[in-house]
This record gives structure tokens, C-alpha cells and sequence, in this order.
């Protein structure tokens, strides 16, 4: 009989035991899901793209600036950045001007293929709404309380932002519409306000214009990629002389960056190092100069769509994870 009552009691520690175990065993399952489900949530802390892409001139002779710039716009758009997360600053409107013998339509080859134009663009800073104020209030998130969702970089600590500018500049500025400077303090000093108000994860810095390469030389806050089409004492040089119109259509650098893309889409594994290597300065007429002394990571691991597209990462799981469902409230 007391053999009996100690083999039921060793049972039953048995059974305690056993229990126990599958407990923990099922709350350490559903920690580890949780735990991998947040480090995928906040996989290299990179959650969104934003594109900023200004042009700085007006008159009919910088046709081939804001066809720089809707060409850029279109790429960005082709590879997944939706208007809400793209910023458009044109300073004139070509499409309109009435010099324009092809009305309503702005294109960047003389055999004038694609309208950049077209039916689907959205202009958020147009004339003289593109100011080096506007400009430096966008970056730095200082807009007036009334400012609309459109003219709002809304951008966080997990944002990689690609600002593009194109127009007539020289040694550490860039002009605005031929009535005022932006130089290169003002725009390393943007950006230092942008880091400290976390704005940013990452900058890829483009600019196409002469001198370019001095506009980034001032640059001192992290994780900022800077290329430009240019060095000190050059000039940026047009492309594609279009007879029908009576001016230049696009610019060297630009076209030939807008050529490699043609090759890339939203899969694509296509890297920084890629794009830079095709730089061929025979083509391009002038030196241009990429800056990575801020910038973390190689460029031979940071893919082109890390700024250029809006590419969602999935992953799939063999079970099912119990999110749950909050109760309604009335």
C-alpha cells in the first residue's frame, strides 16, 4: 500500500513537472516569435524612403534643369517612392511657357519619347514658392503651422532621404532663380538640424550643376553619401540639343545617371558602387566626385533601391502568429 501512495506521488511530480516544462516551453516559443517579429519590424532601423528633388531655375533657357528634374521624378516614381513620400520643387513650368511649340509636354530627348510631364505629376513647391527659405524650412521641418501635408518632408530616424537640386551654381553655392544663393554651410548646417531631430537614417546627396563637388566640402553630419557632377573650376555641361525647341533638353551627368537606371527596377540588386563605376568623365566632360568619409556603410553593400525605390521586405513564417484582436469599445 505505501508503495502504491509513493509511485502515485512519484507520478504526480512526474506530471507537475512535465507541465511545467511545456509551459515554459510555450511562453519561450511565443517570446522568441515576438522577439524576432520586432527585429524584422526594426530590421536595419530602415522603414521608408523619401525623395527630395529640386530644380532651381527659371527662364526658358534652363529647360533642360527642370527636364533633369522630372526625369529624376520619374525614375524614383517608377521604382516604388509614392508622390506622398516625394517632394517636387520646380521653379518654373516649361510645360506652359508659351516658347513651348510642343504644349503641355516637357521631354529629355529630342526624339521626344516620353513626356515627362505627362498626366501624373505632382508639383508641391512651383515659381517663386521654391526659396532657399522654403528650401531649408522643408529640410529641417520648420513649416509653418499651415503648412499642407505636400510641402512637408514628414521623415523620421528610419527615413532614407535622397535629395537631388540641378541649376546654375559655382564655388560652395547654388543659385535660386537668379535672384538668391543657397551655399554649402546652409545646407550642412539643414542637415545637422536634421540629424539632431532625428529626420533622417540615411542621406544620399545628389547635385548636377557647375563646381558641384564644392556644395558637399562642408558637410559634417553622419551617415551622409554626397555625389556631385563636378569639381572646383569645372563646369556641368548640357546634352541633347533639341532644334524643334532651340534649347538643351537635359545635362550630361544626369543623363548619363538616368541611362543606368533605365536597367534598374524595384528587384533589383544593383548597388551605389554600380552606378558610380558607369561614371565615364569623356562622356560626362567634367569630374565628378562622391564623398563616403561620413557615410557608414560600403557602397558595395548599399543597394540603389535603399534610396531610390520602395521595395517591402516579407517574410514568411511556418505558423501562424497570434497578433490578437482588442475588443471594441462603445
Amino acid at each position: 500500500m505505501n508503495f502504491l501512495r509513493a509511485l502515485l506521488h512519484l507520478a504526480g511530480i512526474f506530471l507537475t513537472a512535465y507541465i511545467l516544462t511545456a509551459e515554459i516551453a510555450q511562453a519561450a516559443g511565443v517570446h522568441n516569435k515576438k522577439q524576432k517579429i520586432a527585429q524584422f519590424l526594426d530590421k536595419e532601423n530602415h522603414t521608408n524612403n523619401w525623395a527630395v528633388l529640386v530644380c532651381t531655375s527659371r527662364f526658358w533657357f534652363n529647360y533642360r534643369h527642370i527636364a533633369n528634374t522630372l526625369s529624376m521624378y520619374r525614375t524614383v516614381k517608377r521604382m516604388g517612392i509614392p508622390d506622398s513620400h516625394i517632394i517636387l520643387m520646380l521653379a518654373d513650368d516649361m510645360a506652359c511657357n508659351p516658347r513651348n511649340c510642343h504644349p503641355a509636354t516637357v521631354f529629355d530627348h529630342p526624339q521626344k519619347t516620353t513626356d515627362l510631364y505627362g498626366d501624373n505629376v505632382e508639383v508641391d513647391y512651383r515659381g517663386y514658392e521654391v526659396t532657399v527659405e522654403n528650401f531649408i524650412r522643408l529640410l529641417t521641418g520648420r513649416v509653418e503651422a499651415q503648412t499642407p501635408r505636400n510641402k512637408r518632408l514628414l521623415s523620421d530616424d528610419k527615413s532614407n532621404v535622397f535629395i537631388y537640386m540641378t541649376g546654375h551654381g559655382g564655388e560652395d553655392f547654388l543659385k535660386f532663380q537668379d535672384a538668391e544663393e543657397v551655399n554649402s554651410y546652409d545646407i550642412a548646417d539643414a542637415m545637422q538640424q536634421m540629424w539632431e531631430k532625428k529626420r533622417y537614417r540615411e542621406i544620399l546627396f545628389m547635385i548636377d550643376t557647375c563646381q558641384a563637388n564644392t556644395m558637399y566640402s562642408k558637410f559634417y553630419s553622419p551617415n551622409v553619401l554626397s555625389i556631385g557632377s563636378s569639381d572646383k573650376g569645372e563646369n556641368s555641361y548640357s546634352y541633347f540639343y533639341d532644334h524643334d525647341i532651340g534649347v538643351s533638353v537635359i545635362d550630361r551627368f544626369t543623363y548619363y545617371n538616368l541611362d543606368f537606371f533605365e536597367s534598374v527596377d524595384m528587384s533589383s540588386r544593383h548597388t551605389m558602387a554600380d552606378l558610380i563605376s558607369t561614371y565615364n568623365t569623356s562622356l560626362i566632360h567634367s569630374n565628378p566626385g562622391v564623398r563616403t568619409d561620413l557615410y557608414a556603410r560600403e557602397l558595395q553593400k548599399t543597394y540603389l533601391t535603399d534610396f531610390f525605390g520602395a521595395v517591402q521586405e516579407v517574410e514568411l513564417t511556418a505558423e501562424p502568429f497570434p497578433i490578437g484582436r482588442k475588443q471594441a469599445t462603445v
